[in-house]
């Protein structure tokens, strides 16, 4: 019964910090580091480096500069693009580091898992974020970062003290995903085009006013 409990809570562990690093990857390493540091989680020997605090307070450096960035409407797009190359693969890692010492098999079978849900919630995030910067409500860019931080604050939370409800919940999020994704692209084009087409007017009115016709000099009068 408790290697039964064992393997749950090593895939839960697992899948969270992957589905987690999708959202927002500093908190993560922040949450593991210190929780490796002080006992609270047990670090395999993979991801003990974690816990140096020279791994911790570079991750709280970055936590701090994405937690600036990510209230800026524009600037969080920005940021949520240039890290897709960033939270998959680091969803991934850290998905198949937390199995600790197991066979190859599993541990790209983890990654491989771990790597789908971290695109997943970062699809989900950057396209939300990308549909918010869009209206004209600046509040709501603020609410949304804010509640994805205690989401993952929160799932972690779940993944480490409730495996099996954290499992469920995240079976409900993937089903989601998979329902709303078709209808998520379309919105997401339009917020694109939208976008492309305010950059196409801008540059619009900037050639006509360059085009502008110029009034020619008034002639002087004769005997003047």
């Amino acid at each position: 019964m408790e290697q039964y409990e064992a393997i749950i809570q090593t895939i839960t562990l697992s899948m969270g910090v992957a589905w987690a690093s999708g959202i927002n990857l500093y908190a993560v390493l922040l949450i593991l580091g210190i929780g490796g540091m002080t006992g609270d989680i047990g670090l395999p020997e993979e991801l003990a480096i974690l816990s140096n605090p020279l791994v911790i307070g570079a991750a709280g450096l970055m936590y701090f500069v994405e937690f600036i960035a990510d209230k800026t409407p524009g600037v969080d797009s920005a940021w949520d693009g240039i890290h897709t190359f960033i939270r998959i693969p680091a969803g991934a890692l850290l998905a198949a580091g937390t199995l600790g010492e197991t066979s190859a098999a599993f541990e790209v079978a983890a990654a491989i898992l771990g790597g789908g849900l971290a695109g997943a919630s970062h699809l989900t995030k950057a396209s939300s974020r990308l549909l918010i910067n869009t209206s004209p409500e600046p509040v709501s860019n603020w609410g949304a970062s804010i509640s994805e931080d205690l989401m993952v604050f929160a799932g972690l939370w779940a993944a480490l003290n409730h495996p099996v409800i954290f499992l469920a919940l995240l079976a409900l999020f993937v089903v989601l995903v998979i329902l709303l994704l078709p209808k998520l692209i379309r919105l997401l084009k339009r917020a694109l085009n939208r976008i492309k087409g305010l950059f196409s007017s801008n540059k619009n009115k900037r050639v006509t006013q360059s085009r502008a016709p110029v009034e020619p000099a008034p002639k002087a009068l004769p005997g003047r």
